[in-house]
């Protein structure tokens, strides 16, 4: 994987930047499309690709691993030819699992013992079989195995956590090395900054994994429930001790006004499953505000979604059509609602690069947060 600086805003710290990886091209600032089980859900890759323009998915190890299971996806040649998805993928490694599954797991230095939410069925992760696990699903770029603390959480746990993140990092890159490729392309290992909201352990930690020299790094532990003050004051401590000249990833984030402001921090890659689950419940992100599909103002509305055309689907829905189908309970409601919010969010990432690029990226911000911000 490489990674080139291709403009920088000159009032903030954004940059438009370019990924080149085994199966495809990624500009950047980017939004990724979050395919959990393989599959980004109700959307086509076909739809994926063409309407929705997505360079890159993601995908999860821990659900990838319980199904459709690691010797399914060997036998399929990895995880691009099971589900079809030619361009670039990611990994996360499971580490949101751990805190996510905080009732169903026991940690300890050597992983994490679990139960399936599945069947029950106990299994354990360590970051060596994390990462022999990434190897077999293919991914272009996977993750390290790291612990996600929950907020609030306490200082001595947030340290004991990081510390462990660190040292589980090190037998992840160890085991990495040990290893190869299964597919014929070659993989790209991102550690992930913890610290939970501590600016001393944020500090090490974003130093910890800056000594390690990878292609790109992750920042976790954030978007979990902490204000959103706290959490733009933590990515750009981060930020700014990361390296300059290597990818920057804030998991799990966000809203198109989180995104925005992330970008103007310094952060390249973003994934939420916000587009999707919001859209399946008739909330729908536009140009001009948030809108509640499911409200009885827009009953009679025929105008599109998103007045400015920015969706860049197919067919330009009217609100009043497609509040029908929600209140018909027609799930081609939460499939257009779903692929217009991921096409929204790949508009705007896509409009921040031109900003940045035209110098303009600072002025368009200060207009366009407001409106990702208003409810309609």
């Amino acid at each position: 994987m490489e990674f080139s600086i291709e403009g920088l805003d000159t009032k903030s710290k954004a940059r438009a930047g370019f990924i080149q990886t085994a199966h495809g091209d990624i500009q950047t600032p980017v939004f990724m499309p979050v395919g959990t089980a393989a599959t980004v859900k109700a959307i086509h890759q076909r739809d994926l690709d063409q309407d929705i323009k997505a360079k890159i998915i993601l995908g999860n190890t821990y659900h990838l691993y319980l199904r459709p299971g690691i010797e399914i996806l060997e036998e399929a040649g990895g995880l691009h030819k099971f589900n079809g998805w030619n361009k670039p993928l990611l990994t996360d490694s499971g580490g949101y699992q751990v805190y996510s599954l905080s009732a169903r797991r026991k940690l300890n230095e050597e992983g994490v013992a679990f139960q399936s939410h599945i069947d029950g069925s106990r299994h354990m992760f360590t970051p060596e079989r994390v990462m022999d696990i990434q190897r077999s699903i293919g991914a272009d770029i996977i993750m390290a195995f790291d612990e996600c603390t929950p907020y609030p959480c306490d200082y001595d746990y947030a340290s004991q956590s990081a510390d462990i993140t660190h040292r589980w990092l090190q037998r992840c890159f160890d085991r990495f090395a040990q290893t190869d490729p299964l597919y014929g392309y070659e993989q790209t290992l991102f550690p992930i900054v913890q610290g939970s909201t501590y600016r001393d352990l944020r500090i090490r930690s974003a130093e910890t994994i800056a000594e390690f020299g990878a292609a790109g790094n992750a920042i976790g532990g954030l978007s979990v429930g902490e204000p959103h003050e706290m959490m733009y004051e933590m990515t750009s401590l981060v930020c700014s001790i990361l390296p300059h000249d290597k990818p920057r990833y804030l998991m799990g984030v966000g809203t198109p006004a989180n995104i925005i402001e992330s970008i103007a921090l310094g952060v390249d890659m973003f994934d939420c499953v916000m587009p999707t689950r919001n859209g399946r419940n008739g909330m729908l992100f536009t140009s001009n505000g948030i809108i509640n599909i499911k409200n009885e103002k827009w009953k009679n509305d025929f105008s599109p979604v998103d007045e400015n055309g920015v969706s860049f689907v197919d067919i330009q829905y009217s609100k009043a059509y497609l509040r029908h189908l929600f209140a018909a309970r027609e799930m081609l409601g939460s499939m257009i609602a779903s692929e217009h919010n991921l096409a929204f969010y790949l508009w705007l990432v896509r409009e921040a690069r031109k900003q940045i690029l035209d110098g303009t990226f600072s002025e368009w911000k200060s207009s366009i947060i407001p409106k990702l911000t208003k409810r309609l």
